[in-house]
């Protein structure tokens, strides 16, 4: 009986560490990931997409947008254009849907705008500067001004009227 109850114990601890396994690669905090490398969609068509977003860390956004650890309570944009920021997550539906989206317009206006985003998951503090409690939030921030958020997904005409009103006036 001992020995069953022994086999069985050590059988489940095997079972549940093997569900348990996750092999994907992992991101890491301290690293901005920048998603401006080229990708074959279909090998067989040939066509190539340029990724436009690029994926942000507390880092980043201290040398590109604002350093909060030195001011915190004073907004100083320090990009040279305007800038759009996502908060989004992994597992989150509208977020999927907002991304191509995103992308998109990202491509439509690179030169004028920089675009990022930010998986609140992993940027908990950058999610907390901004007091994010719904995602997808958007941050949309002029070149001199105060930023605006819009949150929940939106479609690429909602995009063009808010940075051809906001950002691009």
């Amino acid at each position: 009986m001992k020995r069953t109850a022994t086999l069985v114990v050590a059988i489940l601890a095997l079972v549940l560490t093997a569900c348990k396994a996750d092999n994907s690669p992992k991101k890491q905090d301290n690293s901005a990931i920048t998603t401006e490398e080229t990708k074959d969609n279909n090998p067989k068509e040939g066509k190539e997409t340029k990724m436009n977003v690029t994926e942000m860390n507390s880092e980043m956004f201290q040398q590109k947008i604002m350093d909060f650890k030195k001011s915190p309570k004073t907004w100083n944009f320090k990009g040279d254009k305007p800038a759009i920021i996502d908060f989004y997550a992994t597992w989150c539906g509208p977020c999927k849907a907002t991304a191509p989206v995103l992308e998109e317009v990202a491509g439509d206006y690179a030169g004028q705008i920089d675009v990022y985003k930010v998986d609140v998951d992993q940027q908990r503090e950058l999610a907390a500067l901004f007091g994010i409690r719904s995602i997808p939030s958007i941050l949309f921030i002029p070149k001199t001004g105060e930023p605006t958020m819009q949150n929940g997904a939106m479609n690429k005409a909602q995009f063009e009227e808010v940075i051809k009103s906001v950002l691009l006036k």
